[in-house]
């Protein structure tokens, strides 16, 4: 089979750009030497004329010499602005088709992997050298989604290693009749498989987040209810543990919320803070009106956060204690997907803490009509 014929040879753009400026400059001096070359004599012997000159020898000889004076100055100025024009346009061709040839081979490795490379504003215009910061912010965004990639990976088979790992030995250990099925193996076994379902519910929560793929069913709903349907599921933890759970809770006007999906944000938000809330403490939840929605509050008097942590509370798997956290059982994701929740009703959140020691608030502002903020937003 006879591959197909090649076409010409592409040229690159700056020698496109040459050729062009090329047929510009040597159509612009043509029409310059032709209407010179008609228009300047007739011009001249009609002033000759006017002026009441000589015998009619002596205009066609002056016509003659005119003419010939001005076609050669006239040629060898066009001669001269054209090779001037011509090396002006090959330096500034260059430049640009050295700029785009950065740019192709910057494009190039970044394609194949190479996420460290970034390109310097070339200098050649505004446009040029908004491209180049495009290309670079561009860039930094694919090395911090690739870096989150790795450590998301990571981290999935850091917790599904634990509870395998632990359900693998109590099996184990079952069928070597080093154990017996008791209701202590038994819970263990369940305490295994929970905490599996959970991660596998926060992935899945997180991964419909991403895709755009989070539906909220919405209703109308007053923020005092919503504050008690959480506090009301969350009472029988609380009150095991030992922790009060305060709640104030005045009347508002209704939001337009999806019920399900808001009290998952505050069933995660009332875990989180019961994890690092110890005996005796209090778990404050609260609302508040503002200028286009309601702002709710949960409050807690536990462990506190250092400031160097609170930018990244929301990212998936982060931990301001990671061995303390694995201990009380969390994902890593539970804030995460809280945001994407939160972000979904076109709302913010937000974490504040006055260090350890002193206790967390979690701030969350909602519109009245979900569309305050872009739906669109994601996660990081």
């Amino acid at each position: 089979m006879t591959s197909p014929a090649r076409g010409p040879a592409v040229r690159g753009i700056a020698a496109r750009l040459v050729i062009a400026m090329t047929l510009v400059v040597v159509a612009g001096g043509l029409t310059a030497f032709l209407v010179a070359d008609l228009v300047g004599p007739a011009l001249f012997v009609q002033h000759v004329a006017e002026s009441g000159g000589t015998s009619q020898g002596a205009i066609g000889h002056a016509e003659e010499a005119f003419r010939f004076a001005s076609t050669l100055a006239t040629t060898i100025a066009l001669g001269s602005a054209a090779v001037t024009s011509v090396a002006a346009s090959v330096f500034l061709a260059r430049r640009i088709g050295a700029s785009l040839r950065t740019m192709a081979e910057a494009s190039t490795r970044l394609a194949t992997g190479r996420l460290d490379t970034r390109v310097a504003a070339p200098g050649v215009g505004a446009e040029f050298d908004q491209l180049a910061l495009a290309f670079n912010a561009m860039a930094d965004r694919l090395d911090r989604d690739e870096q989150l990639r790795r450590r998301l990976t990571a981290d999935v088979a850091h917790e599904l290693r634990t509870p395998v790992a632990t359900i693998a030995a109590t099996l184990d250990a079952l069928d070597d009749d080093v154990q017996h099925l008791t209701p202590t193996t038994t819970a263990v076994l369940r305490a295994q498989a929970s905490r599996l379902t959970r991660l596998s519910a926060d992935l899945t929560a997180v991964s419909r987040a991403d895709s755009g793929k989070l539906r909220l069913h919405r209703q109308p709903l007053a923020p005092g209810s919503i504050l008690s349907g959480a506090a009301a599921a969350a009472a029988g933890a609380y009150a095991a543990a030992g922790v009060t759970l305060v709640v104030d809770a005045p009347h508002l006007p209704d939001l337009s919320v999806d019920p399900d999906r808001l009290g998952q944000v505050f069933a995660n938000l009332l875990d989180n803070a019961l994890r690092h809330t110890p005996a005796g403490g209090t778990v404050r939840l609260s609302a508040a009106p503002t200028p286009t929605g309601a702002r709710f509050v949960v409050a807690d008097d536990g462990d506190g956060i250092d400031h160097a942590h609170l930018p990244h509370l929301f990212e998936r798997f982060y931990r301001v204690d990671s061995a303390r956290d694995r201990a009380h059982g969390g994902s890593g994701i539970g804030l995460s997907v809280t945001r994407a929740l939160v972000h979904a009703h076109g709302g913010t959140i937000a974490a504040h803490s006055g260090g350890p020691g002193h206790g967390a608030e979690f701030l969350i502002e909602l519109p009245f009509d979900g569309e305050r903020t872009p739906r669109g937003a994601q996660l990081q």
